[in-house]
């Protein structure tokens, strides 16, 4: 089992990052809380977890172990695979994951995509005795980092791109980033603000 990482970023493609360890090149998927805060050339450690299925190995890093954690238990949950625990991560931060599961907020769970009602009410019933012993108050804060490099044309298609990573349909992503775009010029600031404002 691939616990950790700690190499160089060779490449950001959202939301894949390659790592460069001793010379190895990983392909590894994170949720953009995590992506967002990786540049390329930067040295990082990335907390994994790797997914082995007949037609593929597949490992996901997270900046925090707290996160891969929480991604564990995620997947524990019936329904609940990588892509929709990535969703997950991706539009919450933990504080406010545990919050919601704590107080029953179905409303701002089903705003994630991919997660119905009933996912969402699954999730509430499955996850509250386990983050009962977790603290929201000391969670990292999985907010959007501000140095980000994207390597598409422009920031507003890069966060479009980020927001289909998620599930989200190309005219859904378009009017999302549309609404918050503003006046941001990095693509960093554009998800951060369409995520703000899926929160609401």
């Amino acid at each position: 089992m691939i616990g950790c990482l700690i190499g160089e970023v060779l490449a950001l493609e959202v939301s894949t990052v390659l790592l460069n360890v001793n010379g190895v090149g990983y392909e590894v998927d994170t949720p953009l809380s995590t992506f967002c805060q990786l540049q390329k050339g930067q040295k990082v450690t990335l907390w994994t977890h790797l997914v082995v299925r007949e037609d593929a190995q597949l490992l996901f890093g997270f900046a925090h172990a707290q996160e891969k954690t929480i991604f564990r238990t995620l997947l524990k949950v019936n329904g609940v695979g990588p892509k929709m625990a990535l969703a997950i991560l991706s539009t919450l931060s933990i504080e406010m994951l545990i919050h919601t599961v704590e107080h029953g907020d179905v409303k701002t769970l089903v705003k994630v995509p991919g997660v119905g009602a009933k996912t969402a009410e699954r999730l509430m019933i499955e996850l509250r005795d386990r983050f009962k012993t977790m603290s929201s108050s000391s969670a990292p804060s999985n907010s959007t980092a501000e140095q980000i490099q994207f390597s598409g044309n422009s920031a507003v298609a890069e966060a479009e791109a980020a927001l289909q990573s998620l599930g989200y349909k190309p005219a859904e992503a378009q009017k999302l980033v549309n609404a918050a775009k503003g006046d941001f010029t990095e693509a960093s600031d554009i998800i951060r603000a369409a995520l703000k404002s899926m929160n609401k």
